[in-house]
């Protein structure tokens, strides 16, 4: 595990990269913006009362040296906010509608990475999932040729790392949005060092089963290969074709993917939801994420229960998205 975020430390160290915490006083959050700032890994925004989150600073006796503060009823360029939210927002709320809903720390947050004052942003520790993602949906949106926004697990044991998807927001994905699920979590592999190869899981292999089910799996799996050619990606696959090279040979000798799969795609939430959990409880692998992909700048949830550590390093993935994303 701890070369997973050792990649990701030196993909960020030196790019002067920005990531917005709403929860400034949250203690966990603090923790770990003082941590990174302490690092120069990245420069920490904190949202929330200036006056306030100083206070707890102190209590905690975490250094803001190189921390930016920012106070929602204070901003001093909260007009150009407004105009630029009303606009995003095509007419769904007015100058007076705007100025109250960016007293919200999520959507002024977002507002911030939307208006590229900071390259991403963290938070989830004091509210809900959809707290965290509405604002990024409403405003910062999907990228092109994206419909929707899915979340993706990185299970790390030792050396050993490999992509699960969708296991986090997308409940019964058709095959456009598993095809689109797929060319995205390539992506997010790759922001790890993984270099992708893509299996659509099912409950059958290349046709040995006929349903519904499987022919959504089949017809995701051509979308995938029309919309990126050159993208190592088979299926239909269950999973032991997908992993065992001695099953793969047995089952789909033809195939591209020879037992060597690193990025899973799930056909429902359900099942990815299960698998990832399972794989995290009986292999002894660790779950990093969800990390939300498909949108145009990164935006990431935290679960409420989280540690200071889980903080820290959702926002070293956040920054790697954020550095990936500045140049697309």
């Amino acid at each position: 595990m701890s070369d997973l975020f050792e990649i990701l430390e030196s993909k960020i160290t030196g790019n002067n990269l920005k990531i917005v915490f709403p929860e400034g006083l949250d203690g966990r959050v603090l923790g770990a913006a003082g941590r990174l700032a302490k690092a120069k890994l990245l420069t920490p925004v904190l949202i929330g009362d200036i006056g306030k989150i100083q206070e707890k600073a102190k209590d905690l006796k975490i250094s803001l040296d190189a921390i930016e503060i920012y106070d929602p009823k204070n901003y001093i360029m909260m007009d150009e906010m407004v105009e630029a939210f009303v606009e995003v927002r095509n007419g769904k709320a007015s100058v007076a509608q705007a100025r109250e809903i960016l007293l919200d720390e999520n959507y002024f947050g977002t507002m911030l990475v939307h208006m590229k004052q900071a390259h991403g942003m963290v938070s989830g520790a004091a509210h809900s999932t959809a707290d965290t993602v509405r604002p990024a949906l409403q405003i910062i949106k999907t990228k092109p040729g994206v419909q929707k926004t899915s979340g993706v697990f990185i299970m790390v044991r030792e050396e050993e790392k490999y992509v699960f998807a969708d296991c986090a927001i997308n409940i019964n994905p058709d095959s456009r949005d598993l095809a689109e699920i797929a060319l995205e979590s390539a992506k997010t592999a790759l922001t790890f060092d993984i270099e992708p190869r893509v299996a659509m899981l099912s409950f059958s292999t290349k046709g040995s089963a006929h349903s519904p089910e499987t022919e959504k799996v089949v017809q995701a799996v051509a979308l995938a290969k029309e919309m990126d050619p050159h993208l190592l990606l088979d299926g239909e696959f269950q999973f032991d074709a997908a992993f065992v090279p001695s099953v793969a040979r047995q089952k789909a000798p033809d195939s591209l993917i020879q037992g060597d799969a690193n990025v899973f795609i799930f056909p429902s939430l359900e099942a990815g939801n299960i698998s990832y959990k399972m794989v995290q409880r009986l292999g002894g692998f660790e779950a990093v994420g969800p990390i939300l992909q498909g949108l145009n700048r990164p935006v990431n949830d935290l679960s409420r229960g989280c540690s200071e550590e889980d903080v820290y390093k959702l926002a070293l993935i956040t920054a790697a998205q954020g550095f990936v994303a500045q140049y697309q």
